[in-house]
């Protein structure tokens, strides 16, 4: 299957919960992936597009501009068969387009929805990812000691704080997936002695 690009992940996810607008769509990505993040209608609704003749999304109606109080009506979306298919596949997808830069944030967003044992996979190839990112920033940093000026330095000092932070983050999500599931195999294990 070809990778799902980013927004159409993000508004699969919000349709998996029930039908949207557009607006209601774009309104909560944004509250979901936060301010850093923002998401402009001149790339929400050709996507849309896409996805509605791609038989992803169908449109289920226009909410009564009256009652929604609006000047007109607007077009509500809801997943097809085949659009709830391709957000579950990609639920248990774990390549490495799960957690690269563009991706990850909203991956983690879906992690409600995706199984242990995936999740697991994207954090610890998150982890895998910045771990080497974090070795680069330390080496560039020791190459531009001596010919960096003090803010490019201090620029470069904040970088690799900031993945060292990460990596100390996703260490401890890893951990507490590890005990999640070491937590769930125990009671199975002690249910089925039970029976």
């Amino acid at each position: 299957m070809a990778k799902t690009d980013v927004l159409t992940l993000g508004i699969l996810g919000m349709l998996a919960e029930q039908p949207l607008h557009g607006y209601q769509i774009r309104k909560r990505l944004g509250s979901q992936l936060g301010p850093f993040r923002a998401l402009s209608y001149g790339s929400l609704y050709p996507a849309l597009k896409r996805m509605l003749e791609s038989g992803l999304i169908e449109n289920v109606g226009e909410d009564d501009a009256v009652a929604t109080g609006s000047r007109r009506s607007r077009i509500a979306y809801a997943l097809t068969t085949q659009g709830r298919a391709r957000f579950e596949d990609e639920l248990a997808s774990a390549g490495a387009h799960a957690y690269d830069d563009d991706s990850f944030d909203l991956r983690f967003s879906l992690f409600g929805q995706t199984d242990s044992a995936t999740r697991l996979r994207i954090l610890e190839g998150r982890r895998m990812r910045l771990s080497e990112r974090l070795e680069e920033l330390q080496e560039m940093r020791r190459r531009q000691r001596e010919r960096a000026d003090a803010y490019t330095s201090e620029l470069h000092r904040h970088g690799l704080e900031r993945v060292e932070r990460e990596v100390e983050w996703l260490d401890q999500l890893i951990e507490n997936e590890r005990s999640a599931t070491r937590g769930e195999e125990n009671g199975s294990a002690a249910s089925a002695g039970d029976d």
